[in-house]
């Protein structure tokens, strides 16, 4: 999926570790071969091919993804859209050669982007790709769901003190265990993993939780004294020209991701407003991304 992941565990010995933690990377493996965009072999990229011709029965972790980005869809009005796959691509390209999309190219994108453009049966565990030339684009949520189901797989062998690294989403489970030399530490007070969020230095203490950042510290590109954001609107088809950084903690990655994401392209005032309403047990923190810190 483009980044690379790290595992953290607590095992009661090396081959305990080993085993999980291979069985874990085999996971996240085999979810890449799935979602991955940058993989022209994925399951993803084989259900881009069959855009426009109707009904394609998936495998039911695409199907659950899937289905996952079509709610936040629905509640975002579209400010979170896997649909963007055409798009993304236009702007990658502009990434790598500092030069704007034609307007003509941009136009032809967003004709075959747009959520209402992917339907889901739940029944027959199929998608449709109602326009020709539609691409997914999952990197908004995907790796917080490997992240989840690699957890999954550590506490399937034992290893539920564990944390999960995805590039910006990290998911963990049980705490660590306490050092019995620091009883009396300040810090061994505090139960979890200790994760400091690297643009505003906020820390945090986190256990049987996820926490997910995005926002355009690192990936950007300047093009005629604008600065645009690797992370794109849907709605127009533009990436961001703001400064912003958002910060997601929910009860798990493939929430936490998408919402970071989500997050990014509505801002604080109606960002707020919708996880106050709809997700009471998410926490979620803004911050200038161009502010000195």
């Amino acid at each position: 999926m483009g980044v690379q992941a790290r595992i953290v565990l607590y095992a009661p010995d090396r081959a305990a570790a080993e085993r999980g933690a291979v069985a874990a990377f085999d996971r996240i493996a085999a979810l890449d071969a799935t979602m991955s965009d940058y993989r022209q072999d994925s399951e993803l990229m084989r259900l881009a091919d069959q855009s426009g011709t109707g009904p394609v029965p998936v495998s039911g972790d695409l199907f659950h993804v899937l289905r996952r980005s079509e709610q936040l869809a629905r509640l975002s009005g579209g400010a979170f859209d896997v649909t963007t796959g055409p798009l993304v691509q236009l702007w990658r390209k502009a990434r790598d050669t500092s030069t704007l999309p034609a307007p003509d190219a941009l136009k032809a994108a967003r004709s075959c982007s747009g959520y209402t453009l992917l339907r889901l049966d739940p029944e027959d565990s199929t998608a449709t790709l109602a326009s020709k030339d539609m691409r997914l684009d999952l990197g908004g949520i995907a790796k917080g769901f490997a992240a989840d189901e690699a957890l999954a797989i550590l506490r399937a062998h034992g290893l539920p003190h564990a944390m999960i690294e995805f590039g910006g989403d990290i998911v963990t489970g049980d705490a660590p265990p306490r050092e019995p030399d620091a009883a009396d530490s300040p810090e061994n007070d505090k139960a979890g993993w200790r994760i400091t969020e690297p643009l505003s230095g906020r820390t945090f203490h986190l256990a049987n939780a996820a926490i997910s950042t995005s926002g355009d510290t690192v990936q950007f590109v300047v093009i005629d004294g604008v600065r645009y954001s690797h992370v794109l609107d849907p709605r127009t088809g533009i990436p961001l020209t703001s400064r912003i950084a958002v910060t997601v903690i929910a009860p798990e990655g493939i929430l936490s991701d998408g919402l970071a994401t989500m997050l990014s392209v509505l801002g604080p005032e109606a960002g707020m407003d919708l996880v106050e309403r709809t997700w009471p047990d998410v926490q979620a923190f803004f911050d200038d991304a161009g502010a000195e810190k």
